[in-house]
């Protein structure tokens, strides 16, 4: 009988890098390295409407200070390696989706954009590559749908070079989203730093052409058939999510009710230093995520690995992330 120690595991490991480094190099593999990663869309059905996931890439970067407002760096470090990611290191997923109705064709979300994409050594904007990857041509895009105007989820509105990138789309905001940022006396109570940059950054995107597109919405009303605007707000004051609904098929797009999973749905009681209001995203959070748990729900996340779908469990005070298996059938 074979046994396996850990000492043995170790030990066969350090030995292979041993032959490994004494291999003379004219013997290795001459096959091409990979410098990128292959391109990133997904489908799935909801009932009658099909849904498809396309990232927008990732963004990593080392753990700022007050990164979460009411957890330590110990504790967030100790959150990333229980979930085996590394520490002082944060990284943030991008995955909007396009919603074909059967009747429309509609993106929930844009990305950063193909601006961003143009940027060295970038690992995000990559939504409109992937949409073209996919088969999906941005001109086929009737309707763009917005959940909050933060620049990962609104610069992709706009390519390149400033103009529209879905140049046939109605873009359906959130009334209560829209009405802030616009809000000339919101925007001159703004604290200097991030808030004001977020201001300055949605009248840049939401000028021009765009804004002559823009159409509001309301709370717990469809904004296209099959897709219900559901409030969530505390990430921002009209951060909103969707239910995607078809035949007996449901899934929960939540937006960013959570970023990270390892973090967030883990402890659902930090505040990330980008919700608006820390606390009611909190109690958002909690709501949704019992909700979903009750109901049994799929839920899409904006922020969670790519696909960025699974189910939500309860575990101890927190939640746990069950990721959906990848399937090659539709």
């Amino acid at each position: 009988m074979i046994e396996v120690t850990r000492r043995g595991v170790i030990g066969g490991a350090v030995a292979a890098s041993a032959v490994g480094a004494i291999i003379p190099a004219q013997t290795r593999a001459a096959g091409p390295v990979a410098s990128k990663q292959a391109v990133g869309f997904y489908h799935y059905n909801v009932g009658d409407i099909q849904v498809t996931v396309v990232t927008d890439g990732a963004r990593s970067f080392p753990l700022p200070d007050g990164f979460i407002a009411n957890a330590k760096k110990e504790e967030i470090n100790a959150a990333l390696q229980t979930a085996y990611l590394p520490p002082d290191n944060v990284t943030i997923y991008f995955s909007p989706i396009v919603v074909n109705t059967g009747g429309k064709l509609a993106i929930i979300d844009t990305g950063y954009g193909p601006g961003a994409a143009t940027q060295a050594n970038s690992t995000s904007g990559l939504c409109q590559a992937n949409l073209a990857a996919a088969g999906i041509d941005p001109k086929s895009i009737d309707t763009v749908i917005i959940s909050h105007y933060h620049g990962d989820h609104v610069d992709g509105l706009l390519d390149a070079e400033g103009k529209p990138s879905f140049p046939n789309a109605e873009i359906k905001v959130p009334v209560v989203e829209h009405q802030f940022w616009m809000d000339d006396g919101e925007m001159s109570r703004a604290p200097k730093g991030r808030m004001e940059g977020l201001f300055k950054n949605n009248r840049r995107v939401f000028s021009g052409e765009i804004l002559k597109r823009v159409a509001t919405y309301d709370w717990d009303k469809e904004v296209l058939p099959g897709v219900t605007a559901i409030s969530t707000p505390g990430h921002t004051p009209g951060h909103t999510s969707y239910v995607i609904a078809s035949g007996s098929g449901k899934v929960f797009v939540q937006s960013d009710v959570t970023n990270n999973p390892a973090l967030f749905v883990r402890n659902p009681g930090w505040h990330a230093s980008f919700d608006q209001d820390g606390k009611m995203a909190e109690d958002t959070r909690r709501k949704v995520y019992d909700m979903v748990v009750a109901d049994k729900l799929l839920i899409q996340g904006f922020h969670y690995p790519f696909p960025a779908l699974g189910h939500v469990e309860k575990d101890g005070s927190g939640y746990r992330l069950v990721p959906i298996f990848w399937t090659p059938k539709l």
